[in-house]
């Protein structure tokens, strides 16, 4: 099962640009790792066995594309977060709030928080990914946890 590159791009890339942009924090190695990836997908000879196949998949080559694109030596024109988080359509002021929050964590809380509460994926799943332990993952993510109600605590009682 290979579907159409056309209709993969369609369903996955919104997704992937915001993991890739968590990832490069900036707005042109993210589009160029995207580009990168749906390149490999379309000339890969592969066959998939489902449709969370081809998105784990996507997924893991998206890291290891983001994580060969932010060390490479030539990284230029970056984006300071604040001036993307002026391009993004948040719901609330919490949503932009928790967004800035997350983005503002080291990567491998960040990746993992991303994939756990942005892409519904099981610590198992996300182990798999990753190529963690599930007992890493789930420590990633209650350090996270841990490092956001910090960071929204202080933000919270700043507000008072």
């Amino acid at each position: 099962m290979k579907p159409a590159v056309e209709i993969v791009i369609e369903k996955y890339r919104s997704n992937l640009y915001v993991l890739a942009f968590s990832i490069c924090k900036n707005v042109q190695d993210a589009e160029d790792v995207i580009q990168d990836t749906f390149i490999q997908y379309w000339s890969a000879k592969k066959d998939f066995a489902s449709e969370q196949h081809i998105r784990a998949w996507l997924i893991r080559v998206t890291i290891n594309k983001a994580k060969n694109k932010i060390n490479t030596f030539f990284r230029r024109n970056a984006l300071p977060l604040e001036d993307y988080m002026q391009t993004l359509a948040f719901e609330s002021k919490e949503s932009s709030a928790l967004f800035e929050a997350v983005m503002g964590l080291p990567e491998k809380y960040r990746v993992v928080m991303h994939l756990f509460y942005y892409e519904d994926y099981s610590v198992g799943e996300i182990a798999g990914i990753l190529k963690l332990t599930q007992g890493n993952v789930k420590v990633r993510l209650s350090r996270g946890r841990s490092l956001l109600r910090n960071i929204l605590k202080e933000d919270w009682e700043y507000d008072e």
